[in-house]
């Protein structure tokens, strides 16, 4: 029994006619921040189109005249995605140093770049010197031209310890090419401070000799003029004089920790970045000293760091010898004494910040979230710069700037007073959930780029793409939806392609449709298509309506592997458990590719679920871990951990499995990785610190824990073939089931990256209650006290419930808890559908029973030997009804 429910729960499918679901009216949704709500713009004139995927660390793009968009990866890799075919390729892969966390970070293309091909790039230059270059290329019918490369400035780093390159280049709209350098400073060991340890031999942890220097090139946003030879030349208003006395003469802003994505106002020339932030335990405003921040450069300047940050809040000095603190400094007049420091010592007025937020929620800006940042700034729209743009922005964006997080995956739209300072902010678009926005830009026709990063840091990511944001008044484009069958097989490769889910929201348009597959054009909705070479194939699909309203997307098929066929099989029932049973089981594995099945890259687990309802959401839940740890997978997924920990490969921390199998055998240890979730730290495994997390509960954060655990090596291993014992459910009162799951992950094939396929088997409590049926169309209302939930059969005639998959080997009846409660009537139980063939009967005569919970009785239904697993359908038919209601129904149990 299920126990009594204070509430009724019922389906009423008698006599209704008439009703329908109300239509999804997205005229009406507005998600915002301010009390404007009637001029924000209609979501759905916002089409997004994917344009690529599975990209390998995409660090910034150049949008080229054409609508061609460059796209490098910080391994290298510099691709270019055809705007005409939508396609990608790699046009040249660059020697770069990528450790830590430089390699391959900048790129911009020239102003006059159709008349001149040039492309500007900046990366960490590979070999023993250490130094990043500002360099030049000439870019021709998709050939990098290496021999072209011109270097205009070299930026001495060191690649001792980690962190912060930054990197990104743009020009703003006087020609100017703006490089944003991180402070390249350690940050570990700083004991809850700011990097300013002046210790000897320590000079590689002091940020005094870097963002604070004026005669060092990192933690700096630099200004240059570049010359038609190569060269660069000073424009004027940089913070420095020309003669490089008081500091580098290419410096606008200093004062940066790692400033990793800037742009410039075309029209005030303001600059933003976005600069993010340290982990510190230095009481704040909000929380601790730790914030990320967006910054606005009305005119060069001195931006704080390592000795301030948000609105100038300071930091203690610190002394690293004695480890007592000493008072802050007067943000009106910094100096910089450190014996690192090789620039001025009386530094310029540290400038605040224009926002800033910490890892906990925002008082001040409660819209951006908690959690790990890392803040970017985007371009500044215009209205009057896109006039005859056919996708331009609606005039409601005139002015505004965009900013966007990385790691918390939002973007918001920034309005200004009449002095260009910050007035409001609101949510731009949330519907998308870019996964790790990395860069954003507006191109010529107005339509917005973003590039994605994807979910794990130093990895290749299938989240990790190109996407085309265009934006219509008046007709609306379709979206354009592709679903298959399959995203990887063999050679050859029989995909079925459906266009079913794009949609128009306008209502009335005609849709057409056009495939582009392998070289090959199709105009119909759905099409089927043998890819006969093995190789990763781009299929586009192009909608479009009677209006001229056009969308594109595309999917990536990988030909070449297929994936395993792992199936479990058991001479026992697969559908139910019994007491005092064992399950006999036996597990095939086939792999078309590989000519032999390596145990090793087997795995089984067997799980018992107190509550057996929870079976779905636990299956979908779990993708890698035991499934009694599925709903704290999820919580673990919803949370920004993911960013940093990958599940079997390292990111910017350990993967999941290597901090399981560290720990496997310590049972003490929950309480203090809990506590380090919680609190933070780092030095366990590297330099990177991992964030607090103190608005986690601390229950929460050992589940988090104890789910690690779980996935470590050290798991009981399941052969092929085996018996195993049915025995968890005895010391439980709930009906629970029993969970099967194999897997198989290939070796690979053909250029095709190794496939996981998993196979899972449930066993359940014999006894269903009636009301869980899956289809049906009879009520469900609250039973007694003693009873909960009970199925009436109303309305008389042809009404049914039916559960899929059953497996009826062995079952020689069922037997239901019935009361006659009503006119009576046949059960039928069919196989197959409401119209199989009857595989067991009984006729219920009438009753009344004036008390409900009474009169119960159990009833058997002997049934025909059933081979294999089939729906089970039960009928309930009376054509001479006497009264509303045939019989209740409270179960029914399997019975051998």
């Amino acid at each position: 029994m299920t126990g009594y429910i204070n509430f009724i729960f019922s389906i009423f499918l008698c006599a209704i006619t008439g009703l329908n679901d109300a239509p999804f009216d997205n005229e009406k949704i507005n998600y915002q921040s301010h009390k404007n709500e009637a001029k924000t713009p209609d979501s759905t004139r916002f089409t997004p189109i994917n344009l690529v995927a599975g990209l390998d660390e995409p660090m910034g793009m150049a949008i080229l005249p054409n609508y061609d968009v460059i796209i490098i990866e910080r391994k290298g890799a510099i691709k270019r995605f055809d705007n005409a075919t939508k396609q990608i390729k790699t046009i040249a892969n660059l020697k770069v140093y990528s450790g830590i966390e430089d390699g391959l970070l900048g790129i911009a293309a020239d102003p006059n770049f159709q008349e001149n091909n040039w492309l500007y790039l900046y990366y960490g230059v590979a070999g023993e010197e250490n130094v990043s270059h500002l360099a030049r290329y000439d870019l021709k019918e998709d050939q990098l031209n290496i021999a072209s490369k011109k270097v205009l400035l070299k930026v001495p780093t060191q690649r001792t310890y980690c962190c912060h390159s930054a990197g990104y280049l743009t020009f703003d709209a006087d020609g100017l090419l703006y490089l944003a350098t991180g402070d390249n400073t350690n940050a570990e060991e700083i004991e809850g401070h700011n990097p300013t340890d002046e210790r000897p031999g320590r000079e590689l942890s002091d940020d005094q000799g870097t963002s604070a220097n004026s005669k060092d090139y990192r933690g700096k946003i630099l200004r240059i003029k570049p010359e038609n030879d190569g060269s660069y030349s000073i424009p004027e208003g940089n913070l420095f004089s020309k003669d490089g006395s008081q500091g580098y003469p290419e410096i606008y802003v200093m004062g940066c920790r790692n400033p990793f994505r800037v742009s410039v106002d075309p029209k005030t020339k303001y600059v933003y970045w976005g600069d993010v932030g340290p982990d510190t335990n230095i009481p704040a405003e909000e929380g601790f000293l730790s914030y990320d921040e967006i910054n606005q450069a009305k005119k060069p300047g001195f931006f704080g760091y390592p000795y301030f940050l948000g609105n100038n809040e300071g930091f203690p000095k610190y002394d690293f010898e004695t480890k007592k603190e000493g008072p802050k400094q007067d943000p009106a007049l910094p100096i910089n004494v450190s014996p690192n420091n090789t620039g001025i010592k009386n530094l310029p007025p540290a400038q605040p910040a224009m926002i800033w937020y910490g890892k906990g929620p925002s008082k001040r800006w409660p819209l951006v979230g908690k959690g790990a940042a890392s803040a970017m700034a985007g371009p500044v729209f215009y209205s009057d710069q896109y006039r005859n743009a056919p996708y331009k922005l609606p005039e409601y964006y005139n002015g505004k700037l965009f900013i966007y997080e990385w790691v918390r995956k939002w973007i918001m739209a920034v309005t200004f007073d009449e002095k260009g300072n910050y007035k409001s902010m609101e949510p731009f678009l949330p519907h998308l959930k870019v996964v790790a926005p990395i860069d954003f830009q507006i191109a010529a026709d107005g339509a917005i780029y973003i590039l994605a990063y994807g979910t794990n840091w130093f990895a290749q990511n299938a989240d990790a793409g190109l996407i085309r944001i265009e934006y219509s008044e008046g007709n609306r484009k379709p979206v354009a939806v592709i679903s298959s069958d399959k995203s990887v097989g063999g050679i050859p490769a029989d995909v079925h392609f459906s266009a079913s889910k794009s949609i128009d929201y306008d209502i009335g348009d005609k849709l057409r449709f056009e495939w582009r597959v392998d070289g090959k054009v199709f105009n119909q909705k759905e099409i089927d298509y043998q890819f006969k070479k093995a190789g990763n194939y781009t299929v586009v699909l192009i909608v479009s309506d009677q209006h001229g309203g056009v969308s594109t997307t595309t999917q990536e098929i990988k030909v070449g592997n297929t994936p395993p066929i792992v199936s479990i099989d058991s001479k026992n029932n697969k559908s139910f458990y019994w007491d005092n049973q064992v399950f006999p089981y036996h597990i095939s594995i086939s792999d078309r590719e590989d000519k032999t099945i390596d145990p090793k890259r087997f795995s089984a687990t067997f799980t018992y679920l107190q509550n057996g309802k929870d079976i779905a959401a636990a299956l979908s839940g779990a993708v890698h871990g035991n499934l009694k740890y599925a709903e704290t997978e999820q919580m673990f997924l919803s949370l920004d951990c993911k960013t940093c920990h990958a599940f079997n490969t390292k990111s910017i921390g350990p993967s999941l499995k290597a901090i399981a199998n560290k720990y496997k055998n310590s049972q003490t240890v929950v309480n203090q990785l809990s506590a380090k979730v919680l609190k933070g730290g780092s030095g366990v495994w590297g330099s990177y610190p991992m964030p607090p997390h103190l608005d986690l509960a601390e229950t929460d954060s050992k589940k988090i824990i104890q789910y690690i655990l779980s996935l470590s090596d050290n798991q009981e291993a399941f052969p092929f073939s085996g018996v195993i014992d049915l025995n968890e459910h005895k010391s439980t009162e709930v009906n629970g089931a029993y969970v099967f799951q194999a897997k198989y992950t290939d070796t690979g094939a053909n250029g095709i990256e190794p496939l996981t396929t998993g196979q899972y088997l449930v066993l359940r409590n014999p006894v269903i209650e009636l009301e869980d049926f899956e289809e049906g169309n009879v009520n469900v209302s609250i039973g007694t006290l003693n009873n909960g939930y009970i199925t009436s059969i109303p309305c008389g005639h042809n009404k049914f419930v039916s559960f899929k998959n059953i497996d009826l080997r062995q079952i020689q009846k069922i037997t239901f808890r019935l009361q006659k409660n009503g006119s009576g009537g046949t059960l039928d139980i069919r196989k197959g559908s409401r119209n199989g063939p009857i595989i067991g009967s009984i006729r219920i005569e009438d009753g009344v029973q004036k008390v409900i919970k009474n009169g119960w009785q159990d009833i058997s239904i002997p049934i025909k030997p059933v081979e294999g697993n089939s729906d089970l359908f039960i009928t309930f038919t009376n054509s001479d009804l006497k009264a509303n209601t045939l019989f209740y129904l409270d179960w029914m149990r399997f019975e051998r």
